[in-house]
């Protein structure tokens, strides 16, 4: 998920919550107003009468025809002592004058005139619906967090995008920087300090990478120089040692298994060092190769190879397999599957091939059971050692496909060893 996204969804649960407590607060604010003012009137009205009536001036024991209403009456002492002196509450009342029942807030006082006798003052006025107010008020807050999340969520998009715009910039570079190849300069100019250093940073980082790239090529090659050149002087001394007629059966047996073992150990290093260049991505020119025709040129040659075995081998093809791969890795890739099904194959097994134009399918008899998925391309891995195998083919395969974009499977299938590629 993209950081705009993050930041979007991260200030709609934030603002959600901010509004939601700002509308309690402010309804019951709201209310705890009203209620005030609407004591001080009650209070006002409620000492009005009570100042006519302890004046002896004759007084109504109801309401006066107005939306405000009193009852006076006269309680026991016990009733007046078990009761608090002024209360309030708020209750559905009926308006006689309005013929509707409507909230009203009530005031109770209790007093005693100058005979000692206990009476009883309700006052009430109409106010406010509060489940009314409650309505508005959720209206007007979902209404307000739809405007504010609308106005925040485009201005945060615009300031993100003009103030990450040099981020963007270097992250594009960085995406299309090849190392290995000409790569342009990275021109990103900005004001900011933390990007300013994020640009030194990766100028820095990506010349220490070419740095080590070339050390690791210069490694390689002359590992493989130092190496293979011993390796061939070794089996040459071998080859002339082997023409001595005057040495005996076992002595020529000897220097014959020698022979074998330092063309294994050649074989080796060969395959390693080609492993290495791969993980370090030094095949790095690419082309649109077809390899509908490189599958049928090696199919070819294998099959004259292994003619003793009498394998027969049959492609399919219902498409163009193209990709954009380095040819060199597109031989290798398309080798080595064919040479480990040949290799790990048995006498008049069979070899199929399937060609789409998104996937190539290489499937062949061998051992009658499934092997283990998870190690079949780990280097040296084999579940029967083969003689010319050195457990390395498939973890080439392997290579290649990862750093060409490429899947590749095994799966066990009608007693068939079934290796898939498919384009990512």
């Amino acid at each position: 998920m993209k950081l705009i996204y993050h930041i979007i969804i991260r200030i709609s649960i934030v603002l959600s919550i901010v509004l939601t407590f700002w509308a309690a607060f402010f309804y019951f604010a709201m209310i705890d107003e009203v209620n005030d003012e609407t004591d001080d009137y009650l209070e006002d009205y409620s000492e009005q009468i009570m100042m006519q009536f302890l004046a002896g001036e004759e007084v109504s024991s109801k309401s006066n025809n107005t939306n405000n209403q009193y009852y006076l009456s006269e309680v026991t002492t016990e009733y007046a002592l078990g009761k608090p002196h002024i209360s309030y509450i708020d209750s559905m009342v009926y308006i006689p004058l309005k013929q509707e029942t409507e909230p009203a807030r009530i005031l109770t006082t209790i007093y005693k005139d100058g005979n000692g006798k206990y009476y009883e003052l309700v006052v009430l006025t109409p106010t406010i619906e509060k489940k009314d107010l409650k309505e508005a008020i959720l209206f007007w807050i979902v209404f307000l967090y739809f405007g504010l999340l609308l106005i925040i969520i485009t201005v945060n998009f615009w300031v993100y995008k003009q103030s990450t715009r040099p981020l963007h910039k270097l992250l594009s570079w960085l995406d299309e920087y090849n190392i290995g190849m000409k790569n342009i300069d990275l021109q990103n100019k900005t004001d900011i300090i933390e990007f300013k250093k994020l640009n030194e940073a990766a100028i820095r980082n990506m010349k220490r990478a070419e740095e080590v790239f070339e050390e690791q090529k210069q490694f390689i090659g002359n590992a493989s120089h130092e190496i293979q050149t011993p390796l061939a002087v070794c089996r040459n001394r071998l080859e002339i040692l082997m023409e001595d007629e005057t040495l005996s059966e076992n002595q020529l047996n000897e220097l014959v298994k020698t022979y074998q073992t330092l063309e294994y150990i050649t074989k080796l290093n060969k395959t390693l060092l080609l492993l290495s260049k791969i993980d370090n991505r030094q095949f790095i020119e690419k082309t649109v190769i077809e390899l509908n025709n490189i599958i049928k040129k090696f199919i070819q040659d294998y099959k004259e190879a292994y003619s003793h075995l009498n394998i027969s081998a049959e492609i399919k093809e219902t498409g163009i397999f193209k990709i954009k791969i380095n040819e060199t890795l597109a031989s290798i890739l398309i080798n080595n599957l064919i040479k480990n099904a040949y290799i790990h194959n048995i006498e008049n097994g069979k070899i199929f091939i399937e060609i789409t134009s998104s996937k190539l399918i290489f499937k062949n008899t061998g051992q009658d059971f499934a092997l283990n998925p998870k190690l079949i391309f780990e280097r040296f891995y084999q579940e029967e050692k083969k003689e010319n195998s050195a457990g390395l083919g498939l973890s080439l395969v392997k290579s290649i496909c990862d750093i060409e974009n490429l899947n590749i499977n095994y799966y066990f299938n009608d007693n068939l060893h079934c290796f898939e590629i498919v384009l990512q």
